[in-house]
């Protein structure tokens, strides 16, 4: 079981005496002076104070981007929930809403007008005052900008107006009641920094570091697909994190990522398998945590790529435009067997979009509703649509031609493969033929539309308005050449007209039971078939972390929390220093030593000899 720490404190603790500093030098002197000139300064300050305490971090993610206006994968979210605050946050014990940028809110009698009080003791890391002027202009500039809504554009839709009349006050206007305002999952953004972007689309925020931002870590640098690495802000309003650095290391392999656990060149491995996790329970020094997730795992279908002024663009295939081929594919999937064989008993059965975590909203299908694995059902709804086999078993489309299919799968997650076989199994005894299509990007093919399947999963916040927002008409791009905020193109009606009533539902029980009958007809359409509700599987080298937060605290994830609890909170052990070698910072503290290597030699009268130290980046 993990170990945890209490809950955050009400107020914070005392900072940190020391911090890190980056140092670049060149030893190419003899004499002592020269050596003792050569040595970094912060190398004299931790000979005589301690080693940085760094833990690095495996993921196996690729960041789409370090711009919180673009950002839409876990892996990057998860950084701005580090680097930036927003004017809420979540409960670690129960995802209640708590202060963050803000430290209190009201609304209005009608609420269409919403107050926020904006804490004064919140500082970006280049020192300027945070204030209600950079949250009222991070909104405005999503409600005036269509690329800066790329991500979160769902939230300020409904914004009529966003001002600061003084910099501890933040005003919000409505359209209309607004169920979310206290869940704007939207990473406030520094004014000063940000107001000279001309292309809010192009630029992706990893040009200049470190990165100006609030939060109790600061991106201090980035290179893609190897390492982000971020500095612990001594400065942070509820106190310094008791880390210096977090260093996530970019892993393609996961085998390869918990052999570094093992040897301890990591600190922290998630997304482990059934078989990586009972390996690793055994493991000197290793702790696993074993927990429901906050994710789903889902086959979703192509129903036919399209842009908010009507052009289609893509080649998804047009038999899944048609209901009866989706529930049939549904039909001729296995829930029971994912669970059982992919994800070994680590994972509870699929049914509603919500994962059962979240109790208030979580739907499951009624008997009648509910489609279970039927394959003989699946091939008379096929061939009652006009789907029939030829002489060679093979199902013929409405072409003629036979029926097949293409899958996107991420190249990275085993699940993914895993169940991609099965399905060429289960959907080959029908007639129908898959191929699977396992990229390191499948980015490029989704937003073209370019597949027919994907498998699809999102981490669900304690609000879950952002994960039905992305299956709305409103979500689709305005043109084949922008980038909406859609998960795969649909654009139903009857879920839109129930997801504008819950967003303005205050009510928490009549909201709760709209978000019920969106997800229920969801999975009537048969546009998402959730597979399977993964747990968080992750582990943790207890040799350099001593304790961390789970979210709930009870019993939760570490990786990719609605907060930024675990590495705010997380206690280096005792012995733990370096967390790797993969900027200047590493190559400065090498030098350093370097130099004091042959200061030693000269004053003992040893032939000082020129030397350059170096570190390699690894892979």
């Amino acid at each position: 079981m993990v170990i945890k720490v209490p809950s955050p404190p009400a107020t914070p603790p005392a900072p940190r005496l020391s911090t890190r500093t980056r140092t670049r030098s060149l030893l190419a002197l003899c004499t002592v002076s020269a050596l003792l000139a050569a040595v970094p300064p912060a190398a004299h300050a931790r000979s005589a104070d301690r080693a940085p305490k760094v833990l690095t971090i495996a993921v196996s993610q690729s960041v789409d981007s370090l711009s919180p206006f673009l950002a839409q994968r876990l892996v990057s979210t998860s950084v701005h929930r580090l680097a930036y605050e927003y004017l809420t946050n979540y409960d670690v014990k129960d995802g209640r809403t708590v202060p963050g940028f803000a430290s209190a809110w009201r609304a209005s009698p009608s609420k269409l007008t919403w107050t926020f009080t904006i804490r004064g003791d919140s500082r970006w890391s280049d020192g300027r005052p945070a204030t209600a002027e950079d949250a009222a202009w991070t909104f405005n500039t999503m409600m005036s900008d269509p690329k800066a809504a790329t991500a979160n554009g769902a939230f300020t839709a409904n914004f009529r107006k966003v001002t600061a009349p003084d910099p501890a006050t933040l005003v919000i206007e409505l359209k209309k009641p607004q169920a979310t305002m206290t869940a704007l999952d939207v990473p406030i953004l520094p004014k000063h920094v940000w107001e000279g972007v001309d292309d809010f689309s192009a630029f992706n925020n990893d040009e200049r570091f470190p990165v100006v931002g609030n939060g109790p870590f600061v991106i201090a640098d980035f290179k893609v697909d190897r390492y982000i690495r971020l500095k612990a802000n001594k400065d942070f309003w509820r106190g310094a994190p008791k880390v210096d650095e977090l260093l996530l290391k970019y892993y393609k392999d996961g085998d390869a990522a918990v052999a570094a656990l093992r040897k301890g060149e990591v600190s922290f491995v998630q997304g482990l398998t059934p078989a990586q996790a009972a390996s690793l329970k055994s493991a000197p020094d290793v702790a696993v945590n074993d927990a429901p997730g906050r994710r789903f795992f889902a086959l979703a279908t192509n129903p036919g790529a399209r842009s908010r002024d009507g052009k289609t663009f893509g080649n998804g295939h047009p038999a899944l435009r048609d209901p009866a081929v989706r529930k049939a594919l549904f039909h001729a999937t296995d829930r029971k067997t994912v669970v059982e064989r992919v994800f070994r008993g680590h994972a509870v059965e699929g049914e509603g979009y919500l994962p059962p975590r979240f109790a208030p909203y979580f739907w499951r299908p009624s008997a009648a509703q509910r489609i279970d694995y039927d394959p003989a059902e699946a091939a008379a709804l096929l061939d009652g649509a006009g789907y029939r086999k030829g002489r060679d078993g093979k199902r013929l489309g409405k072409d003629g031609r036979p029926l097949s299919f293409r899958i996107l799968c991420h190249a990275t997650d085993p699940n993914d493969k895993a169940v991609g076989k099965y399905l060429q199994e289960w959907w080959g005894a029908l007639g129908i033929g898959l191929r699977i299509d396992c990229l390191d990007n499948v980015s490029d093919p989704w937003l073209k539309g370019d597949y027919d399947l994907a498998f699809d999963g999102w981490s669900v916040n304690p609000d879950p308005d952002l994960v039905l927002s992305i299956h709305t008409c409103a979500a689709l791009p305005a043109t084949p050449e922008d980038t909406g905020s859609t998960d795969n193109f649909i654009c139903d009606r009857r879920f839109d007209e129930l997801y504008a009533r819950q967003s303005a539902e205050y009510d928490p029980a009549k909201r709760a039971d709209l978000v019920k009958q969106l997800q229920s007809r969801l999975y009537d359409t048969g546009y998402m078939n959730v597979l399977a509700y993964p747990n968080a599987v992750e582990a943790y080298r207890t040799d350099q972390i001593s304790s961390i937060t789970t979210m709930p605290e009870a019993a939760g994830n570490i990786w990719g929390q609605d907060g930024y609890w675990s590495w705010w909170s997380a206690v280096p052990a005792d012995g733990s220093g370096d967390g790797g070698s993969d900027d200047g910072s590493r190559r400065a503290l090498a030098i350093g030593a370097g130099a004091l290597a042959l200061l030693v030699a000269a004053v003992a009268g040893l032939v000082a000899v020129r030397r350059r130290a170096t570190v390699e980046d690894r892979e």
